[in-house]
Parts: C-alpha cells; sequence; structure tokens
C-alpha cells in the first residue's frame, strides 16, 4: 500500500474545503517529527519513536490511545520526510494513507525558496484542516517541522500573516516556540461543532512504557541526553 498521498493529487479536498462553511475537526493531535539523522531520514532513535507511537499512542489498538474507544483517525497529515516516516508506522495500523503535503530537500533550490514553500504548505494544511468537510467533527493526527508548529521568530518575522500551526489553529493559550530539541510531546486540541476557537489545549509529553521506556521523555525545555543523541541531529 503506498504510504502516502501526495499533496497535489488533493483536488477534490480542496474542492471540499472551498465549499464549507463551519466545518473543522474536533480534536487535533499535533506533534514534531522523530529524531532525524539527515535531511531525509530519521535516525535509530526516530524510528523506534515512530514505531513507539504507533504500537503506544497513534496506531489501532495502542496501549495507551489517544482516541476514543470505537474512533478512527480521520487522517495523517505530514509535510516533510521526517514527518511521513514518523506517521507511517501508526497510519498503516488503521489501513490509512498519510497525506503528505510533501516539501521534499532539493539541492538545486536555494533556501529561502525552501522555506518559502513549506510556509505556503502550511499555510494549506491549515486550512484544510480548519474548513473541510473531510475532517468536520472528526479527530486528525498532524506531524509537523517544529518552526511551522510554533516559532515566535517566524511569526515576528511574518507579522501580519499567519505561518505557524499555532495561528492557523488559534492557539493563543501554547507556548509560543517549539524549542529545536523538543521531541516528545504532543498537543491536543479540542473544538466544539461551528466553534473555530479550541475549546481546550493540552501538552501532553510522550512517556512509553515497556519495551520502549528507554526513549527520551524530557520536559518541555529541557533537552534530550547527550548520549541518547549519538546519530541524530536537531
Amino acid at each position: 500500500m503506498n504510504a502516502a498521498i501526495c499533496f497535489s493529487s488533493l483536488v477534490g479536498l480542496a474542492a471540499l474545503a472551498a465549499t464549507s462553511a463551519a466545518a473543522q475537526p474536533s480534536r487535533v493531535i499535533i506533534l514534531r517529527h522523530a529524531e532525524k539523522a539527515n535531511a531525509y531520514a530519521l535516525c535509530d532513535l526516530g524510528r523506534e519513536r515512530a514505531n513507539a507511537l504507533a504500537k503506544q499512542f497513534l496506531g489501532e489498538g495502542a496501549a495507551h490511545s489517544l482516541f476514543a474507544p470505537g474512533e478512527r483517525p480521520a487522517a495523517f497529515m505530514a509535510v516533510t520526510l521526517h514527518s511521513l516516516e514518523t506517521l507511517t508506522p501508526a497510519a498503516q495500523t488503521w489501513g490509512l494513507p498519510v497525506i503528505d503535503y510533501s516539501v521534499v530537500p532539493n539541492k538545486d533550490e536555494d533556501e529561502d525558496a525552501q522555506e518559502a514553500e513549506i510556509n505556503a504548505r502550511t499555510q494549506e494544511a491549515g486550512r484544510d484542516l480548519m474548513s473541510s468537510r473531510v475532517f468536520d467533527g472528526k479527530t486528525v493526527v498532524v506531524a509537523w517541522e517544529h518552526k511551522r508548529i510554533a516559532s515566535r521568530k517566524l511569526e515576528k518575522d511574518y507579522r501580519g500573516q499567519e505561518m505557524t500551526f499555532r495561528q492557523l489553529l488559534r492557539l493563543g493559550q501554547a507556548p509560543e516556540s517549539w524549542s529545536d530539541t523538543n521531541y516528545d510531546y504532543f498537543w491536543i486540541v479540542d473544538y466544539a461543532p461551528g466553534n473555530p476557537n479550541p475549546t481546550k489545549f493540552e501538552a501532553v509529553k510522550q512517556t512509553f512504557t515497556s519495551p520502549f521506556n528507554a526513549i527520551p521523555a524530557p520536559d518541555w525545555e529541557a533537552p534530550e541526553p547527550k548520549h541518547i543523541e549519538a546519530g541524530c541531529k536537531k
């Protein structure tokens, strides 16, 4: 089964978004992609975290599921190769693809162009989440690049524009930035029908139990232990 749906193929989704008035999910679960080895792939720890997320939080039958009993997620959404690799194990347990907004490293493209592309994809994903009937009243899981989840600097640099999920999903109560060293939290956001403003926000630590209890789970602003980071890059 193909693990990803390319953003460019989501014409029907965009059309639904355009015709929806007050549609939004009942819950959005946001996480940063797992630890990475390079611009293209997760490191060993990142792959272990991705598998642990499926087994303990996000997969069908997960030991500490973030979904209500009997509930199926409506979608898994990603933007980079890292976020796609992070969500694939969980999505496969549900028989779902990952909706991939498809920003891939390109050595022939300058940094400004790549930044502009991921900004545009983030804005598109935020609009889809908050207007498409595909997701109305359902739970959506989003794994993303951390600066586009929340970044005080990015919001300042693009004042007057909505560049982060913190802005796009109206998360004024959330932390202003997601730390470079933080890989181990979920942001769980709840909405009431017809209300685009969240009714509840929680930052929940990914605390794994055996056999994944060696995966680091530092507090929000604390870095991962140095010996754990071997083979991974920020």
